[in-house]
């Protein structure tokens, strides 16, 4: 069991008008990564923001923290160099936006990024199976891609459970609605790699939030092995 316990805030929460130093707050605050999401306004209704302003991060907030490009475009190809020429270290895109995951994996490596693979909640996990030995992680929507604030839907825990039982060492995302509410049921099933937004950057004490949400999925990783 090689995975570990990982919190990612995702920044489209945060004050967008001083983005740089809303990523070093929360790198100071104790995250893991950095979850950037990417709109095209075709694949989903919203617009946010494209490599040149990850090429401004990554030279405001230096080497150090881990950029997780989630790509929710509808042509992921496309994006592939000038994300890599950006700074970004993984390239997580959606299986519903391509016709061929394969070509698109190896492009990503080739390019010298970390590989993601996203479903969106309609999505039968079973899709994403064939896939899961040739990617880095697996990202388990846990509300409709597109907006923030929404509320976490429990019954995608199922798709991550099967994931965890069938790929034991994949590092296994959860994103959407995630918080202290939520994060219990996301770590009892496996998932290890924790995107919250408004949990943590709306929060008047964001590293508490951190540690906690770390916390748990730590002592779950811990019960999971003592288990088996």
């Amino acid at each position: 069991m090689s995975y570990s316990a990982k919190i990612g805030p995702s920044i489209l929460s945060s004050d967008l008008s001083c983005l740089g130093s809303e990523c070093v707050r929360m790198m100071e605050c104790g995250a893991d990564y950095l979850h950037l999401d990417v709109m095209d306004g075709h694949f989903v209704p919203n617009i946010t923001f494209g490599h040149p302003m990850v090429e401004c991060l990554r030279k405001s907030v230096g080497q150090d923290p881990f950029f997780d490009m989630h790509m929710m475009v509808s042509r992921p190809e496309q994006w592939v160099k000038p994300m890599a020429a950006a700074g970004a270290n993984q390239y997580t895109f959606h299986l519903e936006a391509t016709t061929n995951p394969g070509n698109l994996i190896k492009e990503i490596r080739e390019s010298r990024m970390k590989v993601g693979l996203a479903i969106k909640p309609g999505t039968s996990v079973e899709d994403l199976a064939p896939w899961a030995n040739h990617i880095d992680m697996a990202l388990v929507m846990t509300v409709e891609p597109g907006f923030g604030g929404q509320k976490f839907m429990e019954d995608m825990m199922p798709k991550v459970s099967w994931l965890r039982s069938q790929f034991p060492s994949l590092d296994i995302e959860v994103d959407g609605g995630v918080g202290p509410d939520s994060i219990h049921r996301c770590a009892e099933a496996g998932a290890n790699m924790i995107v919250s937004g408004s949990a943590i950057m709306s929060s008047a004490d964001p590293r508490s939030v951190i540690a906690l949400l770390r916390t748990v999925v730590a002592e779950a990783i811990q019960k999971r092995s003592l288990d088996r």
